[in-house]
């Protein structure tokens, strides 16, 4: 029989990569994707009854709120999605015996370690977004047994989406100078990376439930993100700046490279 896998968020950009990669597979799962209006995840009640209406095995949550810059103006709506969202998913998922993939981050560090983040680092977000999702991690794991967060880092997708690679791609197209800054360090994470390694937990029937970390292993700046990808494109007349006073509401983490 089938595996039954359902994709929260699925019109987000690592929604729509799991749908475009394995929505037809041979791997014997059979996905249902679903987007906030066919199921909000902040609606307990219709999430209690859409679990117990269908049978699934796994429950891949794509599902939230992740503008960081508002975030910080109004919390209230990150932490509606982000952790109470998370834990009624996570008790519909114990209720129906679902095992849980929920997709967290690395801003909930604080961005001070020199050294790369381990699954047993003292999370420390410093903004409302990452304290948000430290939340929703700890319901998951008050709640469940049988799950994986995955924390993931600077994730992008070249084709579905709102990030950093499609915007600086067309403000190049457009021939506009680029200001972008080198004062935070990560690793870049493509969709179609996690997507598989996603895939790869369900496939090989893994029982190493728990946290995770996971990203793509080149740490870089943002300033150089921008430049790769100005080279991939060919676009390496574009004037690309350091901007050393990014302006931004939230506080964001000098360094986030996760070790997976």
């Amino acid at each position: 029989m089938n595996k039954q896998v359902l994709v929260t968020g699925a019109n987000g950009q690592l929604g729509k990569t799991i749908n475009e990669l394995f929505a037809k597979n041979e791997d014997k799962l059979e996905f249902t994707f679903i987007s906030k209006a066919g199921l909000d995840i902040t609606k307990a009640s219709d999430l209690k009854l859409f679990f117990k209406n269908n049978n699934f095995d796994y429950c891949i949550n794509c599902a939230a709120y992740t503008n960081v810059e508002q975030a910080e103006k109004t919390p209230e709506i990150a932490y509606k999605v982000n952790a109470e969202g998370v834990k009624y998913l996570a008790e519909a998922c114990k209720e129906t015996d679902t095992v849980l993939i929920h997709i967290s981050t690395d801003y909930v560090f604080d961005g001070e370690k020199t050294e790369p983040y381990t699954t047993e680092d003292k999370p420390n977000p410093i903004n409302e977004y990452g304290k948000s999702k430290l939340l929703g991690e700890q319901h998951v794991q008050d709640i469940l047994e049988r799950y994986f967060i995955i924390r993931t880092s600077w994730l992008y997708s070249k084709k579905h989406g709102h990030n950093f690679y499609k915007t600086i791609l067309k403000k190049a197209k457009l021939g506009e100078d680029l200001y972008i800054t080198d004062t935070q360090k990560g690793c870049p994470t493509n969709t179609e990376n996690l997507a598989k390694y996603i895939l790869r937990l369900i496939v090989s029937k893994s029982k190493d439930y728990g946290m995770k970390h996971f990203c793509d292993e080149k740490a870089m700046t943002w300033y150089d993100f921008a430049n790769n990808i100005l080279k991939e494109h060919l676009y390496e007349h574009i004037k690309l700046v350091k901007a050393k006073n990014y302006r931004t509401f939230a506080q964001r983490p000098k360094q986030t490279i996760l070790k997976i």
